[in-house]
C-alpha cells in the first residue's frame, strides 16, 4: 500500500548536515515506491537556491543535487511562500523550475493529506 509521505526540510544547506540528512532520506524512500512530497520551509528554503558556492567549505553543492529529485519521481517539490518572503528570496532566485510555491494556508491542506511526515 502506498502512503503519502511528506518530507520538511528546514535547515540551511550548509553548516550541520540535516539538510543532506533530508535529502538521503527522501531519495532512499523514494526506491520503496512511495508517494513522496518534499516542503522547504523556514531555512530550508536556503537550499534552493540558484548559485551557491560550496567550494570553499569542501561541500557538495545542493544546486548539484536537487535538480536529481525527479530521476528519482519525487516530483511533488514545495516551498513556504512566508519563509521565502522572510528571507528575502524571490521566485526568480530558485534552482527549481517545478518548485510550487505554497502560502501557510496550502502548507496546512497539504500537511493534512499525509499519512506520514518527517521534519529534518
Amino acid at each position: 500500500m502506498r502512503k503519502r509521505i511528506l518530507f520538511i526540510s528546514r535547515h540551511a544547506p550548509y553548516g550541520s548536515s540535516v539538510a543532506k540528512e533530508a535529502l538521503d532520506a527522501v531519495l532512499t524512500t523514494a526506491a520503496y515506491d512511495q508517494d513522496l512530497s518534499l516542503l522547504f520551509m523556514d531555512d530550508g528554503v536556503f537550499q534552493l537556491l540558484k548559485n551557491q558556492q560550496s567550494t570553499g567549505i569542501a561541500q557538495r553543492s545542493f544546486a548539484s543535487m536537487l535538480p536529481v529529485l525527479p530521476l528519482y519521481e519525487v516530483e511533488n517539490i514545495f516551498v513556504h511562500l512566508e519563509s521565502l518572503q522572510a528571507r528575502g528570496i524571490t521566485r526568480n532566485e530558485l534552482l527549481l523550475d517545478s518548485v510550487q510555491v505554497l502560502d501557510s494556508h496550502a502548507v496546512s491542506v497539504l500537511l493534512a493529506q499525509q499519512d506520514q511526515l518527517l521534519s529534518f
